[in-house]
């Protein structure tokens, strides 16, 4: 058998850099995995091989662990620290069990800690404690969690992340649970119910919360569902006990029957950060803002599963330009008048009618109204050279038909020439400014009218004009 020196084993050690065993505990292994291999291995070859035993199963970080892997080693700081449970096993015994939340620069994961080591858990754990930790990751009740074999405190490693109490929208990672976070409701779902793999009947519903450092999907489960239709747009709440996963590449927000949604007195701000209207392309996935400058009625159509859906189209315009967004579903039913500040966040951008782009606001994105002043969008220019009745989607022009996602409706628009068959005669219209300038756009709720007119007007005022009314265009005689 090949000799070796102690320093080649203490340099194999040395490359290991673990402290989970001495030098001693690893020279004695060493000795007893020659023996267990029965001369089939060297003493160097030995300590390699224990070497790999005590890497295999390390990650980088938090972020790297999935549901499945054999076992994961990882170091982590403690966030939180759970109270004892204790319960009853198959065979008739009891158990303990302690949760624990721990995170470092790339996550936050969740550790159950098993009889003797969750009382000593208890007893001698606490927060900002660094822990070397050792186990079985699982997708569990609250998200992924690591069913730990082995933890040990490590009081010379550092972890350089920051525990506070509550979170903020971008600081979400993947797997995190116990999550409690501020927010504003910036829209909210109806309840849907669905069939379980056991036979008995889920509940959900969805809302969207925002903050100052962004927005996320709030998903609301069974005896949670209904907060989603008692909650107001624009209020404050706090999600207590939430967790973290991911839907389609985005993370989204969880709340079960361990958690809650509350209202808050808190003040929390969200300002989106948007992309100016005449830099959107089509097939983005965009957030836009602006000022509502027309807003037609809500169509109703049948799908191709025999199903209704319904849509709803305005044209909001921001310092750069202006675009139609179609509004599908309950957004359709969002109370939307011309003069208002909107944000449209996650549209899709498509082509529209005479091949302008349009953008479609479907069951991913989400549709608020601000408050004054929110966007920069109260100081538009809505000067403009276009003239005629605002018109629909091309999906909804003329007889044509067209596919937006899995809506489809093949509807009608009044034209120009059919409302004003009787060209050059006088007419009457009353409407809201949504656009000033030559010419001004007038909107009752139902229809839009482009006014030639010398005299000055307000965005969001009331008037009447009377006129004679050419190519739909009216050109004013009086206007009070």
């Amino acid at each position: 058998m090949k000799s070796v020196t102690m320093s080649e084993i203490e340099e194999v050690y040395e490359d290991l850099d673990t402290e989970e065993v001495s030098f001693e505990e690893f020279e004695e292994a060493v000795e007893a995995k020659v023996e267990q291999m029965g001369g089939l291995a060297d003493e160097e070859t030995a300590a390699m091989l224990l070497a790999h035993e005590l890497t295999e199963g390390e990650v980088e970080g938090i972020a790297d662990i999935e549901p499945g892997m054999e076992e994961v080693k990882f170091l982590a700081k403690v966030v939180s620290i759970d109270e004892i449970r204790t319960f009853e096993r198959d065979e008739g015994e009891d158990g303990q069990v302690c949760n624990i939340e721990v995170a470092d620069e790339t996550g936050q994961v969740r550790v159950a800690l098993w009889d003797e080591d969750a009382t000593a858990a208890e007893e001698q754990l606490e927060a900002d404690q660094v822990l070397r930790v050792s186990g079985r990751p699982k997708e569990g009740y609250n998200g992924l969690e690591v069913s730990a074999n082995r933890v040990e405190g490590d009081a010379e490693a550092t972890i350089d992340v920051d525990i506070g109490d509550d979170s903020s929208i971008d600081a979400l990672t993947i797997g995190q649970s116990d999550v409690n976070l501020l927010g504003t409701v910036l829209s909210t779902d109806t309840v849907r119910t669905f069939d379980r793999d056991d036979g008995s009947e889920g509940r959900v519903s969805n809302l969207t919360l925002g903050d100052e450092s962004g927005r996320v999907r709030v998903t609301l489960w069974d005896d949670r569902a209904d907060r989603a239709e008692e909650l107001d747009t624009g209020v404050s709440v706090e999600i207590i006990d939430g967790y973290v996963r991911e839907r389609d590449g985005s993370l989204e927000l969880h709340v079960g029957d361990r958690g809650a949604i509350e209202e808050t007195d808190e003040d929390v701000e969200y300002v989106p950060e948007t992309t100016p209207i005449d830099d959107v392309e089509l097939e983005d996935t965009a957030d836009i803002a602006g000022v509502v400058r027309s807003a037609d009625p809500k169509r109703t159509f049948d799908r191709d599963d025999g199903s209704e859906g319904q849509v709803r189209n305005i044209r909001v315009q921001d310092e750069t330009g202006d675009i139609r967004v179609a509004l599908w579903g309950d957004k359709a039913d969002l109370d939307i008048a011309p003069g208002d500040e909107v944000s449209c966040t996650d549209v899709e951008i498509q082509d529209g009618w005479q091949d302008d782009l349009e953008a479609s606001a479907g069951w991913q994105s989400t549709v608020s109204v601000l408050e004054d002043g929110a966007t920069a969008a109260g100081a538009v220019e809505t000067d403009t050279d276009e003239s005629g009745e605002e018109t629909g989607l091309g999906a909804f022009a003329g007889d044509s038909t067209a596919e937006t996602g899995s809506d489809t409706e093949s509807a009608g628009e009044t034209t120009d020439t059919e409302r004003d068959a009787d060209a050059g005669t006088a007419v009457e219209f009353t409407g809201t400014v949504v656009q000033t300038g030559d010419p001004v756009m007038l909107d009752n709720g139902e229809e839009a009218r482009t006014v030639v007119t010398n005299e000055e007007v307000r965005l969001g005022q009331e008037v009447t004009v009377r006129g004679a009314a050419e190519d739909g265009t009216i050109h004013a005689e009086e206007l009070f």
